[in-house]
């Protein structure tokens, strides 16, 4: 797998694919709303990217930028398997990757100056974007929405758009040289890993799924295949709990409505935890939620 996002105009998201996959997505891109893919490396860093643009009957336009605007390159990439193996080679940061390609500079004009924020505002939003990027879950684009957003009040916008992106990227920065450090497999991982394994099984596993246990509920039920047996989630109030030092609670349950499946979920969600190491605490009862203990919550960034 090569690691890096792929995103599409029609807002797929593809994380960590194949080298086939990628081939895949150019070969598909040129008609009308799906023209471009965006490759991101896996953890993102603000302004390094590639992507490409095609329309049917048209060429391919590839460009790459590794910083500032005066850092963008373009051009003219054959066909959609050579421009994927290009991308591949980029996402490998293979030496020379770029070579023999004509690049040329976009020539894109810098951007204005962004005004600093007000102290007490920044130190406002800071701190909320802060807690989001410990729940690891939200890309930039989310995060600077977010930032932008969070004191609006009717017609007052404290925060520009400008001023909300200049923060995350600055923030976002922080923690990824912080997750550097990071060693071997951290509890996040580990619940992914079973939550793959479940899924795999026929309970449908979402992470950080839905904003609260009401809408949960209501969507879990549509996320899975036709024939999962039940499920397990937690959801964004659930990751903001466990990143901020407590257990991280799982809502479960038998797509049948009965006691018995509950049940029978539940023990093999709790089965599924201790098989990676995880420390489970639960009565047996469906009524219980299932809680998993003693984690050092350290979500590595994608983007």
């Amino acid at each position: 797998m090569l690691d890096i996002t792929v995103r599409t105009e029609n807002r797929q998201k593809h994380v960590r694919v194949s080298e086939d996959t990628l081939r895949d997505l150019a070969l598909r891109i040129g008609a009308d709303g799906d023209r471009f893919l965006v490759v991101q490396r896996i953890p993102d860093i603000p302004d390094e990217f590639i992507q490409v643009w095609h329309e049917d009957g048209g060429g391919f336009q590839l460009e790459h930028r590794a910083g500032a605007p005066d850092r963008h390159y373009v051009t003219e990439g054959g066909d959609a398997r050579k421009v994927a193996a290009v991308m591949a080679r980029w996402a490998r940061r293979e030496v020379a990757w770029d070579r023999g390609l004509g690049w040329q500079p976009a020539d894109l004009p810098l951007p204005d100056p962004v005004e600093e924020l007000d102290a007490e505002v920044g130190d406002v939003v800071e701190e909320r974007v802060r807690e989001l990027l410990r729940c690891g879950y939200d890309d930039r684009e989310w995060l600077t929405e977010t930032a932008e957003e969070y004191l609006v009040d009717g017609e007052v916008r404290p925060v520009s758009r400008a001023q909300a992106a200049a923060l995350v990227d600055r923030l976002w920065l922080e923690r990824v040289a912080e997750s550097a450090d990071w060693v071997g497999v951290t509890y996040p991982e580990r619940i992914t890993a079973a939550f793959r394994a479940l899924d795999g099984a026929g309970i449908t596993a979402r992470e950080n799924f839905t904003c609260c246990r009401n809408c949960g509920t209501a969507e879990i039920g549509g996320e899975g295949d036709d024939d999962a047996r039940g499920f397990v989630y937690f959801h964004a109030q659930c990751t903001e709990g466990v990143a901020n030092g407590g257990p991280l609670f799982l809502l479960y349950g038998g797509f049948d409505g009965t006691a018995e499946s509950s049940a029978e979920v539940g023990r093999e969600v709790a089965e599924a935890l201790r098989g990676q190491g995880l420390t489970v605490e639960w009565d047996g009862s469906p009524e219980s939620s299932i809680q998993v203990t003693g984690l050092d919550w350290r979500k590595r960034l994608t983007g």
